[in-house]
């Protein structure tokens, strides 16, 4: 066969290719069970975002509520809780990162970057696992009546910035967003 040969198409041609396309409809048949079972549960994508009302918090008060098996604090700082946040020089801290997934990944750990922002300093939205080994820190404890891991003695201040121990950064602030002045969407 040369070049300038043509290829005339016939019933063999036809059948490799409806063999082929027969062969890759079957392939995607066996192979959708598997890979549609590595989708998250309907129970986890409930879980992926949560709203929480957040009237009845006064200063001075917080609420624990669970989102993807998670325990994340919501706090309600007083005037004099925040001014001790602000005034803590950031060089002094342990962990300089902010660790908000709301800005940019190297936000410095100021106390407006912790909380929920301008405006509303006083509000802070935090997941409540320890950064050391994952356990459950009390609230109002320690040395800077933040929180405190009495597992193994990590100290967080009142912006939940690690400030002794052995936990090696702040606690996490989730995605959030304020919907209303008295709920909070989380996820």
């Amino acid at each position: 066969m040369s070049a300038t040969d043509t290829h005339d198409p016939n019933r063999r041609d036809f059948l490799y290719v409806a063999t082929g396309m027969a062969g890759a409809v079957g392939a995607a048949a066996v192979a959708w069970p598997f890979i549609d079972q590595m989708r998250p549960d309907a129970s986890t994508l409930a879980l992926a975002a949560i709203e929480v009302d957040v009237a009845q918090l006064q200063p001075g008060m917080s609420l624990t509520v669970k989102w993807r098996g998670k325990p994340v604090f919501i706090r309600n700082r007083t005037p004099e809780e925040v001014e001790a946040a602000k005034n803590t020089n950031i060089d002094e801290l342990k962990d300089p990162v902010a660790r908000n997934a709301n800005l940019p990944a190297n936000a410095p750990a100021t106390d407006v970057a912790r909380s929920a922002g301008e405006g509303k300093e006083n509000w802070l939205v935090m997941v409540g696992v320890c950064t050391h080994l994952g356990c459950v820190p009390l609230g109002q404890s320690g040395e800077y009546n933040g929180w405190f891991c009495p597992c193994h003695g990590s100290v967080y201040d009142t912006a939940g910035r690690i400030r002794k121990g052995p936990a090696p950064e702040n606690l996490a602030v989730p995605t959030f967003a304020f919907l209303s002045d008295t709920k909070i969407r989380i996820g």
